[in-house]
């Protein structure tokens, strides 16, 4: 079919277009005019071919992507009602957030259908509470994933929930108690993503904080069964460089199967993604919608097993039904209307997104082995390093936003000088600034268009008539 359609062509090399490509710039410089320099250190070329893909990294994506929700849970019983709803408006997975765990599980996973996936994401460390509901869910079927991560919790806090040595000692006990769950190691690469991390920053950074974890459980007395059990995953923040998140994802993959090998661990993850907060903005807040699709789009193309949108207006409002049916049914048009689960790897063969993801790898790895020969993450958490890096990245990203090279529509860019939101706001959408003693120093998120919109309230303020 190929040489009855084509066959009156002749191929043309990269070389020959990149010719004629310059003999139409009359003279023009090609690098200045079509090669684009990123944030993440990788130049994209204004056209890509087979020969920039001498290998394909083997990635295996999943079949299906499930539509995730979060729930708050104050009470068991309201959390239980609320997932319910969820469920019969189209949700396939629930993300609980625990604050507290004096939790009734009898009631919270009341009538949930068998089967379905649910992460736990609690907001204490203990093992006897993990052994407890491990015992709950011995005559189950749910699918359910532990979100633990001491570790993540020091880099974002800035402390151990107890101390090192505890934690550690929790942690190992709660790896003993993972029969039931589908996974109980987390790690949180979201939160390098929305302190400005650039993207092979992200990679390397989750790389090294997976390798101490698989480090210390080399060192532990477990069984095989139970060390067959220990899968990990991963939650992940998308932000609006759509080709790159795409890679970003697919190079996840490939790097922790490369690094899990090493040590003879399950070489496959599990990765749940949610739009970032970086780019989010609470000036013409509707545009946020754009955003959080096309950001949620590069995590089903990139290979997601959940996906966790979120709502518009959610870094200003508090929880409420209509911001959340939005956030569900962008979801349910990708998958009903656009046909965004019909094709597993549907990315594989692309010349550019094959290309940036072994570009993305490369640069992890680069980083990755650099973390290492420091002494490996923890250590370099603690010295302050990765910090440093990231702010680093962070200004850079900043700077190209304040000055406009970075748009974003309706805050730097095409803003609307009616806008007023000083009396819809709910919630602080802003860093918080707790002064504090903490063992390292932690790594903050911060919003690109906080500086900007924190003035624009204070003219609002200023400019309000008064009574």
């Amino acid at each position: 079919m190929k040489k009855l359609l084509f066959q009156e062509f002749q191929e043309v090399s990269a070389k020959q277009w990149k010719q004629k490509i310059q003999a139409d710039l009359k003279g023009a410089d090609y690098n200045e005019k079509l090669v684009t320099k990123t944030l993440h250190g990788i130049d994209i070329k204004p056209f890509y071919s087979s020969e920039d893909v001498e290998e394909t990294l083997k990635v295996s994506n999943p079949a299906h992507w499930n539509i995730c929700e979060k729930i708050y849970v104050t009470s068991a019983e309201t959390a239980n009602k609320k997932a319910l709803e969820k469920l019969q408006k189209g949700t396939e997975a629930i993300w609980f957030i625990l604050p507290s765990k004096e939790n009734d599980f009898a009631i919270l996973f009341k009538e949930l259908p068998k089967e379905i996936c649910i992460y736990l994401q609690p907001e204490f460390l203990d093992a006897e509470f993990v052994l407890k509901l491990n015992e709950f869910l011995s005559d189950k079927e749910y699918r359910v994933f532990l979100q633990t991560d001491i570790m993540g919790n020091l880099a974002r806090s800035g402390n151990w929930f107890k101390n090192l040595q505890a934690d550690h000692s929790e942690f190992d006990d709660i790896l003993k108690y993972s029969s039931n769950f589908e996974s109980i190691i987390s790690i949180d690469l979201s939160l390098y993503q929305n302190a400005g991390a650039n993207i092979p920053q992200q990679l390397a950074y989750t790389i090294a904080h997976a390798t101490e974890y698989l480090n210390h459980i080399n060192q532990l007395e477990l069984s095989e069964e139970q060390r067959k059990n220990l899968k990990f995953q991963f939650k992940i923040s998308v932000g609006s460089d759509y080709f790159f998140e795409i890679s970003k994802i697919r190079a996840l993959r490939w790097l922790f199967a490369t690094v899990a090998k090493e040590f003879a661990s399950t070489p496959t993850c599990h990765i749940i993604a949610e739009p970032t907060k970086r780019t989010k903005t609470l000036y013409d807040f509707n545009v946020n919608l754009l955003r959080t699709t096309t950001e949620s789009m590069s995590a089903i193309l990139g290979g997601a097993d959940a996906v966790c949108n979120m709502p518009y207006d959610a870094i200003y409002h508090k929880d409420n039904d209509f911001g959340d049916r939005i956030a569900r049914n962008q979801l349910l048009i990708m998958r009903n209307e656009s046909y965004l689960d019909k094709v597993g790897n549907v990315t594989e063969g692309t010349y550019y997104i094959e290309t940036l993801t072994r570009q993305l790898a490369e640069k992890a790895l680069d980083i990755f082995k650099d973390i290492e020969k420091g002494g490996g993450f923890l250590k370099e958490l603690k010295a302050g390093v990765i910090q440093k890096k990231i702010k680093e990245s962070a200004k850079e990203e900043q700077e190209k936003f304040n000055n406009g090279e970075l748009v974003l529509i309706g805050t730097n860019k095409y803003e609307n000088e009616q806008d007023r939101m000083q009396d819809d706001i709910e919630l602080y959408p802003f860093l918080k600034k707790n002064p504090r003693k903490t063992l390292i120093e932690p790594i903050l998120e911060k919003r690109l268009s906080e500086e900007s919109e924190q003035q624009r309230l204070k003219e609002e303020k200023q400019n309000q008539p008064t009574q």
